[in-house]
């Protein structure tokens, strides 16, 4: 029998080793986290305080920025903190926890996308059935159907992960405890749990992008049918936004997830999981809101009564 020391902690080897590089990045990904946490917490704000944007479209992006808010936090503290404090080392529990949460949120963010596709094929190709079709009651079981499948996924690959033995290296080629990053440090055989990951992901992320694919697929043939320039104008800016977030988040999460561990180049997978747990989540409220009149509308009438309250 071979003599084997179980892992208790991981070392996270973070972005960088350059001391001269370290209190910039921090500043620059405090930033970022700053302008990503105000931004969707605004989001969520407005939709709440504004009675026009309590429609579903809305619904789902106030949950949208929600999960953003979630999935970013499970990450940037612990990057803050070894950038800050030099402080890379996080328990078993910790890294488990860590994963379970980024996984569970980031899978909830790629149901809810999907969900948003359905609402605009809805509301384009079938405008009279709309208010029938995107019910309340059907939007919250669409949306409570998106944690569970958040949930269930991440519990399915965080479970198989940590199933695994390490008795080997503990330092985690990433600056998080990310399910590729962490698996590949496995003494046990993890052929299977590697097939595991990449077909689930790709049973997660193929469903909803089939969803959202054939949602845009109805969403351009009816646009391309209408005859008023308004109604085409109206219909194409609605579904802008929306096409710009979804086309972010999917190519950074193919290029992570839909490929064997041996594929994987250390140093692009960092820079790519930077883009996915601290940028796009940033961005997600500077799309919709620079896109979209109503919002921006919004938050003019915000601005103006904050004003009117200060005597301004």
């Amino acid at each position: 029998m071979e003599n084997r020391t179980e892992v208790t902690e991981f070392i996270l080897l973070g972005l960088t080793n350059a001391p001269e590089l370290q209190v910039p990045l921090f500043i620059m990904f405090t930033l970022i986290y700053l302008i990503n946490v105000a931004g969707n917490l605004g989001m969520i704000l407005l939709i709440l305080l504004d009675s026009r944007l309590h429609t579903p479209m809305y619904f789902f992006l106030g949950n949208l920025s929600l999960v953003d808010i979630c999935y970013s936090s499970a990450v940037t503290p612990t990057v803050l903190a070894g950038l800050l404090l030099g402080d890379t080392v996080i328990s078993y529990n910790a890294c488990a926890a860590q994963m379970f949460l980024f996984a569970a949120f980031a899978t909830a963010e790629n149901f809810l996308l999907a969900s948003m596709a359905y609402d605009r094929y809805a509301a384009v190709c079938k405008p009279l059935h709309y208010t029938t079709t995107m019910t309340t009651r059907g939007c919250v079981c669409l949306a409570a159907g998106c944690y569970l499948g958040g949930f269930l996924n991440s519990s399915i690959h965080t479970g198989d992960t940590f199933s695994l033995s390490f008795c080997k290296s503990n330092v985690v080629h990433d600056f998080f405890c990310d399910v590729p990053a962490v698996m590949v440090l496995s003494c046990s055989d993890r052929h299977i749990s590697e097939m595991v990951l990449v077909y689930g992901a790709s049973l997660v992320i193929g469903s909803a992008l089939l969803v959202i694919l054939i949602s845009y697929m109805f969403i351009f043939l009816t646009i391309l049918k209408m005859r008023s320039g308004a109604g085409y104008q109206r219909a194409l800016s609605t579904c802008a936004s929306h096409f710009t977030a979804v086309s972010i988040f999917y190519g950074t999460l193919v290029f992570m997830y839909l490929q064997p561990s041996s594929s994987h180049s250390l140093d692009t997978d960092k820079i790519v999981s930077v883009f996915y747990t601290m940028v796009i989540p940033m961005l997600n409220p500077v799309v919709y809101s620079l896109r979209n009149k109503e919002v921006k509308s919004a938050f003019k009438k915000v601005v103006e009564k904050v004003k009117y309250s200060l005597g301004l």
